[in-house]
C-alpha cells in the first residue's frame, strides 16, 4: 500500500481511477469522481490516497481520505454521503500503515465483502429515479410521493398569488445566492442543534469551488426558487454524469407553510432530463420527505477498521449515544459527548 497526496497522483493513478469508476455502476455517485477529491484537496484540506498494487505493480484500487492523527476518514468527511475504495479487490487492514491505526466510515457502499468484519450497522439511502422527468417519476412514485407533487403544484400557485411571480433556476452560478443558501443552512443547524458543516472555512471554499466547476461530467449545481423578490428555497448539490446528489437543501423558515422544499424538488424533477440527470440521490436518512419522495433506496454501512479493541469499544459507545440522542431532548449535549469520544479515538 502506497500513500500519496492527491496532488502527487500521476497519469497512471488517475487513469486507473477513471477506469475503475467507469466499469462499476456502484461507483456512479459524484463522491467517487476524482473531481470531488481534487476540489476538497484544493480547498485546503489535504487528501491522502492509498494506492494498492499487486506484486507486478499493477494498480488494484485506490482510496482517498483524510488523516487526522492516527485516524483515517473518507474524503470529504463528514459531508461525504457515499464512501469506499475505487477499484477491484481491496484489503482494509492494508490501510493500517504509515501511522494509521483506524479507518472510520459512516456511508460505505454495501456489498464490499472485504469490509464485512468491521461493519457495525447499515442504514438506507433513498433515491429518486427521475428518468422521463415528472411523468416518469409519477409513474414510479408511491401514492404519497404523487400526492406531495400535486400539493407542490397548488402551493406554487398560492406562492405566486401571495408573494409574486415564481422563478426557478436549475443551475445558476452566483456567489451571493450560494451565500444566502449557506446562511439559511447554518440557521437550520443552529435551530436543530446539528453540527455546523460550514463552520470550517475550507468547506465554504469547497462549495464555491464546486459551483464554479462547469462541465457535465462533474461539478456543482446551485438551484434556486424565488417568489417575487424572496428566495424561498434553494439546493446545492454535485453531479457526475447522470447522477445528482441532493446535498444541501434549505428553505426560508418563514415560508414553511408553503412546503417550498417540495416545490423545489418538483421543479428539479421536471428539469432533470434537460440536464441529462436520471437519478437524484437523497442521501442517508429516514426523514419523512425522503420516505415520501423516494422511488428506491440503496444501503450504506457504518463501522471502523482497526486492530485495537479499545478503539472498537469507543466507536460502539459513540454509536450507542448517537442512537439515544435521536430520541432525546438532550440531543445537542449528547452530540457534544460523541464528538469528544471521537477525539479521544484519534
Amino acid at each position: 500500500m502506497r500513500w500519496l497526496t492527491f496532488d502527487a497522483l500521476g497519469p497512471r493513478e488517475l487513469e486507473a481511477w477513471h477506469r475503475f469508476r467507469a466499469g462499476n455502476p456502484a461507483l456512479d455517485s459524484p463522491y467517487f469522481h476524482p473531481g470531488f477529491a481534487a476540489a476538497v484537496h484544493a480547498s485546503g484540506r489535504t487528501v491522502h490516497v492509498a494506492v494498492d498494487e499487486d506484486k507486478a505493480g499493477r494498480i488494484r484500487s485506490l482510496l482517498p481520505g483524510h488523516r487526522e492523527g492516527s485516524t483515517l476518514r473518507p474524503v470529504g468527511w463528514p459531508g461525504a454521503d457515499f464512501q469506499g475504495p475505487i477499484g477491484e479487490s481491496f484489503s482494509p487492514l492494508g490501510l493500517l500503515s504509515g501511522g494509521v491505526k483506524s479507518f472510520e466510515f459512516d456511508h460505505l457502499v454495501d456489498g464490499l465483502g472485504e469490509f464485512e468484519p468491521w461493519i457495525q450497522s447499515r442504514r438506507v439511502s433513498p433515491y429518486v429515479d427521475v428518468s422521463g422527468g415528472l411523468d416518469g417519476y409519477l409513474g414510479r412514485a408511491t401514492k404519497s410521493g404523487r400526492d406531495n407533487m400535486s400539493q407542490a403544484r397548488r402551493r406554487m400557485a398560492k406562492a405566486e398569488r401571495e408573494l409574486g411571480p415564481v422563478k426557478f433556476q436549475i443551475d445558476v452560478v452566483d456567489a451571493d445566492l450560494l451565500g444566502q443558501l449557506v446562511e439559511l443552512k447554518r440557521g437550520q443547524y443552529r435551530a436543530t442543534g446539528a453540527r455546523d458543516f460550514f463552520a470550517e472555512p475550507d468547506r465554504l471554499d469547497l462549495v464555491h469551488r464546486l459551483m464554479n466547476t462547469r462541465n457535465r461530467e462533474f461539478g456543482g449545481i446551485l438551484s434556486t426558487l424565488h417568489a417575487g423578490d424572496q428566495l424561498i428555497a434553494a439546493h446545492f448539490g454535485i453531479r457526475a454524469d447522470s447522477v445528482l446528489h441532493w446535498w444541501f437543501p434549505v428553505y426560508a423558515p418563514e415560508h414553511a407553510k408553503l412546503a417550498p422544499g417540495w416545490m423545489l424538488l418538483r421543479e428539479l424533477i421536471i428539469a432533470a432530463p434537460a440536464l441529462g440527470i436520471d437519478r437524484i440521490d437523497l442521501g442517508r436518512g429516514d426523514d419523512e420527505y425522503k420516505r415520501r419522495a423516494k422511488t428506491g433506496e440503496s444501503t450504506v454501512c457504518q463501522g471502523i477498521v482497526t486492530r485495537s479493541s479499545s478503539r472498537l469499544a469507543l466507536r460502539k459507545l459513540g454509536d450507542s449515544v448517537v442512537a439515544t440522542a435521536k430520541n432525546s431532548a438532550l440531543a445537542p449535549s449528547l452530540r457534544r459527548v460523541v464528538r469528544g469520544l471521537r477525539k479521544l479515538n484519534r
